[in-house]
């Protein structure tokens, strides 16, 4: 069931200077960390002066989709929402 959350969230993101591609690694929310597996989707858009990073992925697992949105004026991590795979 997917799940709106909208919560602050610690995040470790990787760059790889050969890709020129910054991803999430590792989320840490309500006192668990998830390791991230590839990022399925990205996107950006400007709200604004400030452009809003957007990230979809799911961890390691694959047991939780996650929709993350990185503010590039304060480098504050969103958790938007959460998905478990299951219909209700």
């Amino acid at each position: 069931m997917k799940e709106k959350i909208n919560e602050e969230v610690s995040v470790v993101m990787y760059f790889s200077a050969r890709k020129k591609r910054a991803q999430p690694r590792l989320i840490s929310w309500q006192n668990k960390e998830y390791i991230v597996d590839n990022v399925s989707y990205y996107h950006s858009y400007l709200e604004g002066r400030d452009r809003q990073h957007i990230y979809e992925l799911v961890d390691k697992e694959q047991r939780l989709w996650f929709r993350l949105r990185l503010d590039s004026s304060n480098l504050h991590w969103t958790l938007e929402a959460i998905h478990d795979g299951l219909a209700t």
